[in-house]
């Protein structure tokens, strides 16, 4: 068993009208042993930027603080977020610098640009971009989450319709993965003008200029809706 396949992972990333999802599974396994049933591989480096990472969960775990530690060292030095396609330079740099003992880790970055265009992409263990224009993928169920968003895709897709297609994707796949599954977690972005985002907003004083939606879906495919 390859090492990429020890802890079982599927990470999906897809872009709609001004808007993306990124979803994961919640399973953290050791093989074929199941540890936990809601392990989050999702995470948000600042309100229009994610990154899931798939792999093996302790090498995931210190990438991603040492992503947190240069992202704000950026902040400090520049006073402003970083990009999407700044940060995935960033992401390749730091994998190709460890090339010789690398981080076993895939990761997937999804994240708003300028003008609120979506921007995805995926990346192997050293650090070589794959740039998309509808969806990536990563993990041990990736090939079967290939066939489903290929044929589940549609572009310019609302906020509303691109959860319910990488939810069922997503589902749909780690069904035909037994190291990966339990369900998923989904985060939704997409401008604060949308209703939906709005009115979440509204409800949270209006602090923050982009909105997230985090969904959580089970196995049979309830919603249970965060913000």
């Amino acid at each position: 068993m390859s090492i990429f396949e020890y802890n079982g992972s599927a990470v999906v990333a897809m872009v709609g009208k001004n808007c993306f999802a990124i979803a994961s599974d919640r399973r953290l396994g050791v093989q074929l042993q199941t540890i936990a049933t809601d392990f989050q591989r999702i995470s948000r480096i600042h309100d229009k930027l994610f990154i899931a990472l798939s792999g093996l969960a302790t090498d995931a775990q210190t990438l991603y603080q040492r992503l947190v530690f240069r992202h704000k060292l950026y902040q400090l030095r520049e006073e402003r977020d970083m990009k999407p396609e700044t940060f995935a330079s960033l992401v390749s740099a730091l994998l190709y610098e460890k090339r010789f003992g690398p981080y076993f880790c895939q990761p997937v970055i999804a994240g708003l640009g300028d003008d609120d265009k979506p921007f995805i992409c995926t990346m192997d263990c050293l650090g070589a971009k794959e740039l998309a224009k509808d969806f990536v993928v990563s993990g041990t169920a990736s090939e079967s989450l290939y066939g489903a968003c290929e044929s589940m895709f549609k572009p310019d897709m609302e906020p509303e319709e691109l959860f319910e297609t990488i939810s069922q994707a997503l589902l749909s796949s780690v069904d035909r993965d037994c190291l990966s599954g339990w369900g998923g977690h989904v985060y939704v972005v997409s401008q604060p003008h949308h209703p939906r985002i709005s009115s979440a907003a509204e409800r949270h004083g209006g602090r923050c200029p982009y909105q997230f939606n985090r969904h959580k879906v089970d196995k049979e495919h309830r919603v249970e809706l965060e913000f």
